[in-house]
Parts: structure tokens; C-alpha cells; sequence
């Protein structure tokens, strides 16, 4: 047990050590990871913290300005906004983490299998993935949404779907560049059925590529959500949602209560900006040859 251990104990420094070298070598890839830790807080911890309750509405401060009482003002039923751009983050993380996460599996699946295999389930697979890029991606989702009816769990089936042909087609290029390659045969000359070295061998070397596409799916799979609750086809109100937010504070912009709109697309932006920064820094985190 103690040279299990020992082994377990060297293996977390070495991570540690390699985790502190990438952030330290890559100011923006540090500045990444503090906006992820922060928005992961805010998502974690904001609704507890809040002033104010983001569903309690007090028409007598109805389109206050921002002020030391209401940091981001009021909308049009007095409710506070800092407090419902806050509380939005979790939704919003939440969609677009599990949106991502489905996608990445069902993705490297289908793709990994393709390029290692190829034949019947290649072609097959290769028809639908086609299929589906055929259509406008934010309208397929729209379709899906309406199709299926507007809430969280079929926003997220509908940015699922639209994001795995990304993950399906990099995953089998990747797998075909490297199913012939020397380790691979090396690992069949030791007697590794397929599927061992499909998991072991080959998918290992194809997750560097796979974590910068995961980063942009982040981004984008917020942008999805936010599109579809302010067309009105995606998360209901009164819920707290950075697009269900803009949308309402959209009509009042030529009034001049700007920051009904200004600060939830602010909130949004940060968010995209911080996933589409992380793809380097999460690329240099998994990839093997960066370990030496």
C-alpha cells in the first residue's frame, strides 16, 4: 500500500507542477482560469449572496438607475438586476456545461469508432453527421426547441445535438491520422483488443485537439441559449437568463434605461470571452507531449 501511495502522492505533484507551469507560462491562459474559477463562485455561491430575491417585483421601484442600493437599477417590475444577472449564471453554466458534455460524448463515441473501424458504421455515421450540418445550426435548434417545447432540458438536447458534428468529425480525423502509428501497432503486437486501444492508446493523443473545441462549444453553447430565450423559444420567464434579460431590456434602450440590457450582455460576453480564451490553456493541460 505504501508504494501505491508513494506512486499516487508523485503523480499529484507532477500534475500540480505541470498545472502551475501552463498557467505561469501564459499570462492569458492564467487570466482564463481566474475568470472560470470566478464564474464557477458566482455560479456556486450568488444565490445565496444576493441582496435581493431576483423573482420579488416592487412596482414602486420600477426602472430605478443603477445606484448604491440597486448596483445594476431595476427592470420594468422593480425587480433588482444584479441580483437576477447573478443568479443567471448558473442556468446559463449549467445549459451550456451540460449541453457540452453531451455533445463531447456522443461525439467522440461516434467519431472515434468511425475512424478506427471505418466500414458500414463510417459511412453511416458520416450521412447523419452531414445530415445535420446540412441546416443552419441556430435554426436546427430553434426547430428542435419548438418541436419539442421550451425548457431547460430540450434547450439543452437542441445545443447537444447541433454541437456534435464538431466533436464526431475531429474525433475520427484524429483517430485516422493515428490508427496506423507506431504505438498503435506496437499495442496490437502485445495482444490489446480494439476497443482497449481505442480508449488507451488512441483517445488519450486526440484529447489536446478535442479541448480547445470544448472551450469554443462553451461559448457558443451560451450564445445558443441566450438566442433562444430572446426569441422566446428557449428558457421560460421569470426565470433568471442573460437572453431572456436582454430581450426584455431591448424595448428600453431608445427610453434610456440602458442598463436593463447593458449589464446581462455584459455578464454574457465575459462568459464567451472567458471559454473561447481557455481552448490554449486546456489543450496545453492534456496534452501528453507537454508532460516531458
Amino acid at each position: 500500500m505504501s508504494a501505491v501511495t508513494a506512486a499516487r502522492d508523485s503523480a499529484i505533484k507532477r500534475n500540480w507542477r505541470h498545472l502551475v507551469h501552463v498557467l505561469g507560462g501564459n499570462p492569458l491562459t492564467l487570466a482564463a482560469f481566474s475568470l472560470l474559477i470566478l464564474l464557477v463562485l458566482v455560479a456556486v455561491l450568488g444565490p445565496s449572496l444576493v441582496p435581493f430575491s431576483p423573482f420579488a417585483s416592487n412596482a414602486a421601484e420600477a426602472l430605478k438607475p443603477p445606484s448604491t442600493t440597486h448596483w445594476f437599477g431595476t427592470d420594468s417590475v422593480g425587480r433588482d438586476v444584479f441580483s437576477r444577472v447573478i443568479v443567471a449564471t448558473r442556468l446559463d453554466l449549467l445549459i451550456s456545461v451540460s449541453a457540452v458534455a453531451l455533445s463531447f460524448l456522443g461525439g467522440c463515441l461516434i467519431g472515434s469508432i468511425a475512424g478506427f473501424y471505418g466500414g458500414w458504421f463510417d459511412r453511416i455515421s458520416g450521412r447523419l453527421i452531414d445530415t445535420i450540418m446540412a441546416f443552419p445550426l441556430f435554426v436546427l435548434a430553434m426547430g428542435i426547441v419548438a418541436a419539442l417545447g421550451n425548457n431547460v432540458a430540450n434547450v439543452v438536447y437542441a445545443t447537444a445535438i447541433v454541437n456534435l458534428p464538431f466533436y464526431a468529425r475531429l474525433a475520427r480525423t484524429e483517430v485516422m491520422i493515428r490508427r496506423e502509428a507506431g504505438f498503435v501497432m506496437a499495442a496490437r503486437l502485445s495482444g490489446n483488443s480494439g476497443p482497449r486501444i481505442l480508449a488507451t492508446q488512441v483517445f488519450p493523443n486526440i484529447l489536446p485537439p478535442m479541448m480547445v473545441q470544448i472551450s469554443l462549444n462553451l461559448g457558443w453553447a451560451i450564445l445558443n441559449a441566450a438566442g433562444l430565450s430572446f426569441i422566446g423559444l428557449g428558457v421560460r420567464p421569470p426565470a433568471a437568463e442573460w437572453g431572456i434579460m436582454v430581450a426584455e431590456g431591448a424595448n428600453n434602450i431608445v427610453s434610456g434605461e440602458w442598463w436593463l440590457a447593458i449589464f446581462p450582455g455584459l455578464a454574457l460576453m465575459l462568459a464567451v470571452f472567458t471559454f473561447n480564451l481557455l481552448g490554449d490553456g486546456l489543450r496545453d493541460l492534456v496534452d501528453p507531449q507537454r508532460r516531458t
